[in-house]
């Protein structure tokens, strides 16, 4: 997002390695052999840990999260030094410079949390022997290592920004920032503004951690379901949280201001955590499904591993779809206007902005957009098409009165953010209106994380009953 574009740099040059030209065969099936080697050695060790139900210990899920780190760090770098080794000219794109810093940087430090996840894991059993079990259960693995996965994340994210400051070959020093102008520009509704989405912004944070602390305080509550219920209960923490606090301060404020870098932080981290709500959804839509249509092997399906995997493959991708976002976004150059007609800096507002042709760019995140966006909203409705004709198939009413209940809090979600995220994204950009995206947007960066928690209690016994569990200890 920068105001000028006067260089015409768009790559860079790889030197590669010190070998000379009659060594570079030998170097490259040397390094050949060594990629294959890491690459297989790592596989076969994940495939012997999932098969074997003897390694099923935290040793080994921990072995098997550091063997697939491997084999993408090496992934990072190798291949494209290997193809480099075959050619006279040895360039790399901007962007795929700026992609494999990110990458380098994210499984580098994924892999040194996991090391020290598996020290730690080795402290308990040889310092704690009889305590082992207890201490190194199920739930902390899992949390180690999704805390390894965003810790790497935001560690490489920062670094790769900073990074693509200095890089940019749109960088200009006269970049400062933007001018959001909010919900309203009337002085008289500022502060009645600030009042209704202050106490909305606090429902949302208190409702959602209770979720989270009421499905962790009851055991009967450690089923997948639920698992996937208060992962999305901290996303929607994160997501609007990414929002509001600016839109908060700017609705007492007279400046209104956001700096280039600020900008771009939150644009990247409202589409991280809002796909990966999305990917939740289809996730909690599949995990209905296997419940209802394969009960006898929902437990076999719907393993600890495989729920894991379905969040962390939730993060990854919707990353992967931030940096591409991002990085795009940057490219774009603002000549002079730089108010922003928004509370938050979001695509469509923003490429409104700019001088520079913004129809690739529209392309580009349309078409990657799609793909993120349909992908789990398909899979939900197949899921649901499935549901609905199992559903029919029972015999008695009651049944089907209990089987439609347990999918009636995740259809209403679902409807919720589904319904305002593609009246505002699926349409072209000639066609933005700024007062009926705005009230399209609240919808559902705001209101819908603050009705799930209303929505998943109130209409879900389980639910009902872990919050009366942790109200009790509270007041015991």
């Amino acid at each position: 997002m920068s105001w000028e574009n006067r260089s015409s740099v768009s790559e860079f040059l790889l030197l590669g390695l010190p070998i000379q030209l009659e060594q570079q065969k030998m170097f490259f099936t040397l390094f050949l052999g060594m990629y294959l080697t890491t690459v297989l050695g790592n596989l076969l060790i994940i495939l012997l840990i999932r098969l074997d139900s003897h390694l099923h210990t935290p040793m080994y899920f921990f072995l098997t999260h550091l063997a697939f780190t491997d084999v993408s760090f090496s992934s990072v770098t190798v291949p494209k030094m290997l193809m480099d080794m075959q050619t006279d000219h040895q360039p790399i794109p901007y962007v795929g410079c700026i992609a494999q810093m990110y990458f380098f940087i994210f499984f580098t430090d994924l892999d040194s949390f996991l090391i020290t996840s598996m020290a730690y894991d080795h402290y308990v059993a040889i310092c704690h022997p009889l305590h082992y079990t207890t201490v190194m259960r199920e739930g902390l693995c899992t949390l180690l290592v999704a805390v390894s996965w965003f810790l790497s994340c935001a560690s490489s994210l920062s670094h790769t920004f900073l990074l693509t400051r200095l890089l940019s070959p749109n960088y200009s020093s006269s970049t400062s920032g933007f001018i959001l102008l909010g919900l309203s520009s009337n002085p008289q509704l500022q502060k009645p503004l600030f009042a209704v989405f202050f106490t909305m912004y606090l429902v949302t944070i208190v409702g959602n951690i209770l979720i989270i602390l009421a499905i962790h305080s009851d055991s009967r509550l450690h089923t997948p379901m639920y698992f996937f219920l208060s992962s999305l209960s901290f996303m929607d923490i994160c997501f609007t949280t990414v929002i509001v606090p600016k839109m908060l301060i700017n609705l007492l404020s007279e400046t209104k201001a956001i700096s280039y870098v600020g900008c771009l932080v939150q644009m990247y981290f409202f589409m991280a955590f809002g796909n990966t709500d999305s990917y939740l959804l289809a996730s909690m839509a599949i995990d209905r499904l296997v419940a209802i249509c394969n009960p006898f092997h929902y437990n076999v399906v719907m393993n600890p591993q495989r729920c894991l995997l379905m969040l962390l493959g939730s993060c990854t991708i919707s990353h992967l779809h931030s940096v591409l976002g991002a990085l795009l976004m940057s490219h774009q150059s603002f000549c002079a206007s730089h108010t922003i007609n928004h509370f938050f800096c979001d695509t469509q507002p923003v490429l409104k902005l700019s001088c520079s042709d913004t129809s690739p760019t529209q392309t580009v995140v349309m078409t990657e957009t799609l793909a993120v966006i349909v992908t789990p909203f398909l899979c939900i409705l197949f899921s649901y098409l499935r549901i609905v004709i199992s559903v029919l198939r029972i015999p008695t009413a009651a049944r089907k009165r209990k089987a439609f209940s347990t999918c009636g809090s995740h259809l209403t979600v679902v409807t919720l953010f589904y319904g305002s995220i593609i009246y505002v994204y699926f349409r072209p950009l000639s066609m933005y209106s700024v007062v009926k995206d705005r009230v399209a947007t609240v919808m559902y960066t705001m209101v819908t994380p603050m009705l799930n928690p209303f929505i998943y209690s109130l209409r879900n016994k389980d639910m009902k009953r872990g919050l009366g569990k942790l109200r009790d200890r509270i007041y015991s």
